[in-house]
């Protein structure tokens, strides 16, 4: 296929439908852009075989898709059928979902044993071992869930909380309450009357040191904090 083109196939019944369109219109079309129909197909012919430049006659596409109108029928097809993406397309797409579904996992689960984040690489050699294919169509959330499940047998993962005190001098509080506010919800917050801030917010303990090393560098290093029990 070439890099100016690609298709959408429709197959049902045993038959098949193809439509030749623009690769990066097409791609923001199946996205739910809105942009015009007859300006992302490249031919307003629906065929059987676009390789072999087989067409699908009107009676067919009346028969399947209730109308005879290519634009129409293109529009059917996108929302049922399956948008072939290009190669560098599926590379760019394929890298930018596992980089979300690495991040939801680093920032939701953590090592029970130690409490602490898995680190990147050993999520990714986890998920070479189950051979999880990425879906670059799927929201990462809905693949963490599925992901989740093939991954504990061989990587321990829990997604407890925690509460965690912090005290902020006055200098650095306002910026630093808008930081906390971001990573979990805080359960209790006080002003002192020099103008520090302390509070105790609850959040997913893998977050926790991501929390931390924010407001480390908010901060300069001047923050207290600790663990609830």
């Amino acid at each position: 296929m070439g890099s100016n083109y690609t298709l959408v196939r429709y197959q049902h019944g045993g038959e098949k439908f193809e439509i030749l369109v623009d690769p990066d219109k097409g791609l923001a079309y199946k996205k739910g852009e809105p942009l015009d129909i007859a300006n992302v197909i490249l031919i307003d012919t629906i065929f059987t075989d676009a390789n072999k430049g087989e067409k699908a006659s009107e009676s067919k596409l009346k028969e399947e898709f209730k109308t005879g109108d290519p634009l129409e029928v293109a529009k059917i097809m996108f929302e049922k059928g399956t948008f072939l993406l290009t190669a560098a397309q599926r590379n760019e797409m394929t890298e930018q979902k596992l980089k979300q579904i690495i991040t939801i996992i680093s920032r939701t689960y953590v090592d029970p044993a130690t409490k602490l984040p898995h680190p990147v690489t050993r999520i990714e050699n986890a998920m070479e071992e189950v051979k999880f294919n990425i879906d670059p169509f799927k929201t990462a959330e809905e693949q963490v869930k599925e992901l989740v499940q093939l991954l504990r047998p061989i990587l321990p993962m829990s997604s407890e909380n925690i509460q965690l005190a912090l005290k902020v001098p006055p200098e650095h509080a306002a910026r630093c309450f808008g930081i906390v506010k971001n990573y979990g919800e805080i359960k209790r917050d006080e002003w002192q009357r020099d103008g520090s801030w302390v509070a105790v917010v609850e959040l997913p303990a893998a977050m926790q040191l991501e929390l931390l090393d924010k407001l480390g560098k908010a901060t300069q290093g001047n923050l207290q904090s600790k663990i609830m029990k």
